[in-house]
């Protein structure tokens, strides 16, 4: 088999238990994939949830608190503990675990951006595995990922991986919820233009973690427009990993797209906060959408909540329907003053672009 390169994230309902304690049973199974895949010759990095549900069982609270203060001294807390199952899993097969944090700046920024990749690079060329987690611990509200499946799939787009295999306590993606509705049946295969990867899915399945289905097709859109095919599956299925890399029927696959997006339009179209919105005319639309121009105030007809210059909103057209999402150049508040003024009609001092064209990202059908 040619050697690929793998990105696996484990979520956090797979890897503790109810109380939060770290399931090191769990921990030492995907380490035993990631030997066994590693020594076909491939590469792994792992994306690891778990450090605030570790954080909480350490402190034993009966409880995952939702106060962004708390959740940050908690991931401060679990983070070691988190590496230490990691490491002790790993050492058995004398591979040694490189704990790597990341926020959203090391994609949005391009010197943050390649710093990453070469860090990680280097940490695979020596022989080690990659852990990969959110930086919990200092990221601030506005500006997180949310769940590590989105920062799972902005990973693999950094290091070029061929594979992402997503882990959770689910076979893969149903038609409806299997725990709700015992008529729901699991998707196999999804391709890159199926309407499924715009679907609406359900949030976190537990308590103890962020993410859900949802993020899931979220992160395997985000792959699937970085050329990476996408799995995701459950988490105790016996050689799940090995069994994905071999290109078994495992889960629910997603077929890579050919439109391959920079890691910068990835985070603007799927990883971001969203701020507002701006509605734009039919004329500002095509424009966009058929001659990739820069938006304009002039093609503003309304602007849809509080944001300031370089945040990211939603272009809707006139229906409502968000068809793009652009980081602005331009407040809210400076935005309704100048909605629908021509060029040569704004006052001085003011800049001519609502968003450029190089911080805009059409989205697929289904926003």
């Amino acid at each position: 088999m040619t050697p690929v390169r793998i990105v696996v994230k484990i979520g956090t309902s797979s890897l503790t238990d109810g109380l939060g304690v770290i399931d090191r049973a769990a921990i030492a199974a995907l380490s035993d994939q990631v030997a066994a895949v590693r020594s076909q010759g491939h590469d792994v990095v792992v994306v690891s949830s778990g450090a605030v549900s570790a954080g909480v069982g350490v402190l034993g609270l009966s409880a995952r608190p939702t106060d962004m203060t708390t959740l940050q001294a908690l991931a401060a807390l679990g983070q070691p503990r988190l590496m230490d199952a990691y490491a002790t899993a790993l050492e058995r097969h004398g591979i040694v675990p490189a704990q790597v944090l990341l926020d959203p700046h090391d994609f949005v920024d391009r010197r943050q951006y390649l710093h990453a990749r070469r860090t990680v690079e280097r940490l695979l060329e020596l022989g080690c595995v990659p852990v990969v987690n959110e930086n919990d611990a200092v990221a601030n509200e506005e500006l997180r990922y949310g769940d590590n499946d989105r920062l799972a799939a902005l990973v693999a787009h950094n290091v070029a991986a061929d594979l992402l295999v997503l882990l959770t306590d689910l076979d893969g993606l149903y038609t409806a919820d299997p725990r709700s509705d015992p008529g729901a049946t699991l998707v196999a295969e999804v391709r890159a233009d199926d309407p499924l990867l715009a679907i609406a899915a359900g949030s976190s399945g537990t308590d103890r973690g962020s993410g859900g289905m949802a993020s899931k097709l979220t992160a395997a859109r985000i792959a699937s427009w970085s050329g990476i095919r996408t799995v995701i599956a459950r988490a105790t299925r016996p050689d799940v990993l090995v069994d994905a890399v071999a290109g078994e029927a495992v889960g629910t696959a997603f077929e890579a797209h050919r439109r391959h997006l920079p890691a910068r339009k990835l985070w603007i179209a799927f990883a971001s906060r969203v701020a507002g919105a701006v509605v734009v005319d039919d004329g500002a639309r095509r424009a966009l959408t058929e001659r990739a121009t820069s938006l304009l105030p002039a093609g503003v007809t309304e602007v849809v909540g509080t944001f300031g210059e370089g945040d990211t909103v939603e272009v809707r057209d006139t229906t409502g329907a968000a068809f793009a999402r652009g980081l602005v150049y331009v407040s809210s508040a400076q935005l309704r003053e100048v909605a629908g003024r021509h060029t040569r009609d704004l006052p001085e001092g003011v800049v001519h672009e609502v968003v450029h064209r190089d911080d805009l990202v059409l989205l697929p059908s289904g926003g």
